[in-house]
């Protein structure tokens, strides 16, 4: 019997707690589950790779099936074949979000159509929130404590404090 294993890449720049979540609950679907940080060429981002798997391993120490990795400067689909990854895990918050995933979906099973792509909606309480808004939030000294980790919190907040 294999294992069935996924994938669940994402810039997370920085992890959110919509982004925890997905990751908790896809970790039960899979008997390996890894988090891959990503680059994605149209963003700038805030945290280097190795903040960014620290922030998500403090919080994911309990889930033993899961393992964070680097895959910056690699196709998703070239990852899932070298983790022996048959499940790619997307996250949707809203319609929008559908139609840019069903894309990325489509390119990645053209570049590997052994892999299938599992999409799981975000919980309604998460359903609005993205890492860039959070970081605009931050910017102007607003409140992201039930938004993120405290680790990434305290740090977006020294890091974009408003003098």
């Amino acid at each position: 019997m294999t294992n069935k294993i996924g994938i669940y890449a994402g810039s997370f720049d920085p992890v959110t707690n919509g982004h925890l979540d997905i990751i908790r609950r896809s970790s039960k679907l899979f008997d390996k589950l890894v988090v891959a940080t990503m680059t994605n060429t149209s963003k700038n981002y805030m945290f280097s790779y190795e903040e960014k798997k620290k922030f998500i391993e403090d919080e994911i120490k309990d889930l033993t099936n899961v393992v964070v990795i680097d895959g910056n400067g690699q196709l998703t689909t070239k990852l899932a074949q070298q983790y022996h990854a048959g499940f790619l895990v997307r996250s949707m918050r809203s319609g929008d979000d559908f139609v840019y995933e069903a894309g990325i979906a489509s390119v990645n099973k053209v570049l590997d159509d052994n892999i299938e792509t599992i999409f799981l909606l975000a919980d309604s309480k998460y359903a609005n929130i993205s890492s860039s808004m959070i970081k605009e939030v931050a910017k102007f000294n607003g409140d992201i404590s039930h938004l993120v980790p405290a680790s990434v919190a305290a740090e977006l907040t020294k890091r974009l404090r408003k003098e």
